[in-house]
């Protein structure tokens, strides 16, 4: 997911494991929007990140079984996962995070190895049900052996409080893209922000590529074809089905969702690469905005969604 059309100010810089990109419509306020997001980034990377032994989900993880009282930000994203994964019927699930170190991402990714002999064991999940949390005393208690991994939705977590508290501290127009996943906030330009849609938001730029209008919510894409390793021969990827532990079956390259929130279209994104085959169908019952990419590199859009140009228009 690419921006294309050149914005009065943009700024761009490494972050979370991957690529943060904020615009605004007005240069002046590009510094201070950029503190903001970037105070954002270091609380939520504190709070949430599953590589840091110092951050509050890694203590949680290891106090499993025992009942712990997490903060502000953290129950926040705690109940923004919980969310997540009863809106999707479970299938975006908070405790995969076992399930995701067994199958070989137990380290930043950048760490992974592309390669390996070992072969990867699947862990099924405890489930998110199985969690014991209290929202109003900011209780949380995990089964024993259990793991949290918040990778479906703090990183847009963060892109839709970054995106917000930058258009009230500025008073213009913002765009916070992590990873692709994006947010908007405050008054667009004229035309919306254009964004450009691709597989992989770091790579160049396709004149063909399709490009659509943004003027409030969120647009996220997930996808199976970026982030991936082998192990034992089969070739692996971040997403996993909650009901196996394993990966889903490949029926989707990429899904992009346009919601009310980074958080919503990601958590349906995430969604619809694990529900395989019936993803459309729960994706036109939720009458979501959505472009589908199957494997073989052919499209589905839904919901409103404008179809891909012709090559060459």
């Amino acid at each position: 997911m690419t921006v294309t059309a050149a914005a009065p100010a943009t700024v761009s810089f490494p972050a979370l494991g991957t690529t943060a990109v904020l615009l605004v419509t007005d240069p002046a306020a590009l510094d201070n929007a950029r503190r903001v997001l970037e105070t954002e980034l270091a609380a939520i990377d504190l709070a949430c990140s599953r590589f840091r032994d110092d951050s509050e989900l890694s203590r949680a993880n290891a106090a499993a079984g025992r009942e712990v009282t997490v903060s502000l930000l953290f129950a926040e994203a705690l109940q923004t996962a919980f969310r997540a994964a009863e809106l999707s019927d479970g299938t975006v699930d908070p405790t995969v995070g076992p399930a995701m170190s067994a199958l070989g991402y137990d380290r930043t990714f950048a760490s992974v190895r592309p390669e390996d002999v070992r072969p990867a064991a699947v862990v099924r999940p405890a489930g998110w049900r199985s969690v014991q949390w209290d929202p109003g005393e900011r209780r949380l208690r995990l089964p024993v052996g259990a793991g949290l991994d918040l990778g479906a939705t703090a990183k847009a977590l963060c892109a839709d409080r970054a995106a917000a508290r930058a258009a009230r501290a500025v008073g213009c127009g913002v765009l916070v893209s992590l990873g692709g996943d994006l947010s908007v906030a405050g008054e667009p330009p004229e035309q919306g922000w254009q964004v450009g849609i691709a597989d992989d938001h770091a790579g160049p730029w396709h004149p063909d590529a399709p490009v659509v209008a943004v003027r409030d919510g969120g647009l996220a894409t997930s996808g199976v074809t970026t982030r991936t390793w082998r192990r034992g021969g089969r070739t692996l990827h971040h997403l996993v089905d909650p009901a196996t532990g394993d990966v889903p079956p490949p029926v989707w390259r990429t899904v992009s969702v346009a919601a009310a929130s980074c958080v919503d279209a990601n958590t349906a994104a995430t969604a619809a690469i694990v529900r395989a085959q019936a993803a459309p169908d729960w994706l036109r019952h939720h009458r979501l905005p959505a472009r589908l990419v199957r494997t073989d590199g052919s499209v589905l859009t839904l919901g409103g969604w404008p179809p891909d140009p012709e090559p060459g228009d």
